[in-house]
């Protein structure tokens, strides 16, 4: 299958077209430099990418030896909320691009160095401010754009919080308005569940105790990621990608995920409507609820998303090909789609700073099938430390086939 292509360079901001300039040589003078803010997994197979157009590529993160930093031409190793030592990275670096991969990044200093003229913020600087705050984001899309979300209440007290459970009604679900990959969420399914789930999201925001969004359930039928692209020759959509999630952390995802031809057009349109308004340039991860034909806004990451590991088997391009051409301001062709794939993560439970993976031969037995091991330094409680990725001749086998790979993988702490 074929993405969806509409030009609209008019309505595209972000970087300068590159396609027609030389790319500069690491460790020279013409070096291009970019520097990431996180360096996780998904982090990881954004430097690759960009080291292919021969990128000089500097890795941030909170703790040494981090996925990115291990394949990264240079690594600092910084609170990324103090702003005063983010700003001090980037200043004795000069990147020519500041890539966040993260949401835990003093965003305020980010805008300030954009104005200054000092580097370049991907997509843009509003963007990074916007997704990296729940508020932020949910007030844009459903006051501002009119999308279509869940009923919702922001919370800063205990008692802001309970009036807000009252409003919007049980069951709900309590997230801090800055956290990831399920950090701080849980659902409110009964009274007895309220107290707990306001003290574990001020646990687990990623910027510390502090306000948080109280939202009410929808009836959908399912989720799905619309993987958008924003380049300088327009606009880009990837087929749709279905998940599943558990305690608000992706597990499984798949791609095509089924969907009329009319909800497709409404997600599209969603995901347009809050891109074009965001800006920038590099792929956006717009999660949407699907109901029927109805589409509701959930949330958009300005980045690669976690649930788009499976197009590095679906697709030609992955997502993180697709953001390292769109950031550098190169073309982006016709997306190809290799059929029904799928993805399965490598969950590892327990306390170790000596992980080990066995059983690999097994896993990687069946064919069309691929393993990534994150090479996380460690592991403490329930921590994603790889991923499965299959593909086959219908959903439910490259989904079986993607489960029974990473499920094959044993581990050893």
């Amino acid at each position: 299958m074929i993405s969806n292509v509409e030009p609209q360079p008019a309505a595209v901001s972000g970087p300068a077209d590159q396609s027609g300039c030389a790319l500069g040589t690491p460790f020279t003078s013409k070096a291009t430099k970019v520097l990431l803010c996180g360096s996780g997994e998904l982090g990881k197979e954004v430097v690759i990418e960009l080291q292919r157009y021969g990128a000089e590529v500097i890795a941030v993160d909170a703790y040494a030896h981090a996925p990115a930093m291990q394949v990264a031409d240079r690594a600092h190793v910084i609170s990324m909320l103090d702003g005063e030592a983010l700003r001090q990275v980037i200043e004795s670096e000069k990147p020519d691009l500041v890539v966040p991969e993260v949401e835990a990044i003093a965003t305020d200093t980010l805008a300030l160095l954009e104005t200054e003229g000092l580097t370049r913020i991907i997509p843009t600087a509003r963007a990074t401010q916007l997704t990296m705050n729940r508020e932020g984001i949910r007030r844009l899309a459903a006051e501002e754009l009119g999308l279509k979300t869940s009923p919702y209440r922001f919370a800063e007290t205990e008692q802001e919080y309970r009036s807000a459970i009252e409003e919007v009604g049980i069951p709900c679900v309590i997230k801090p308005i800055m956290s990831s990959s399920g950090k701080g969420q849980s659902v409110v399914k009964r009274a007895a569940d309220v107290d707990a789930a306001w003290h574990y999201a001020q646990d687990g925001g990623r910027a510390g105790k502090g306000k948080v969004i109280v939202e009410g359930f929808i009836d959908f039928d399912y989720e799905i990621t619309q993987l958008t692209v924003r380049h300088a020759g327009g606009t880009s959509f990837c087929d749709p990608i279905g998940h599943v999630q558990v305690d608000g952390d992706y597990r499984e995802s798949w791609q095509p995920q089924p969907m009329s031809e009319i909800a497709l057009g409404n997600a599209r349109e969603y995901a347009r409507a809050i891109t074009e308004n965001l800006g920038g340039f590099g792929i956006f991860g717009v999660e949407l609820f699907i109901k029927g034909d109805e589409v509701y806004f959930s949330e958009v990451s300005p980045r690669p998303h976690d649930t788009g590991m499976v197009t590095m088997i679906s697709q030609d391009l992955s997502q993180f090909a697709l953001h390292a051409r769109a950031i550098l301001g190169l073309p982006i062709p016709n997306i190809h789609q290799h059929g029904p794939s799928a993805s399965s993560v490598i969950l590892v439970e327990g306390t170790s700073r000596e992980v080990a993976f066995g059983n690999l031969g097994e896993a990687l037995n069946e064919p069309d099938t691929q393993l990534r091991l994150f090479g996380k330094p460690e592991v403490k409680g329930k921590r994603r430390m790889g991923v499965a990725v299959a593909r086959g001749k219908t959903l439910e086998e490259a989904r079986a086939k993607a489960v029974r790979a990473s499920s094959a993988v044993t581990v050893e702490l």
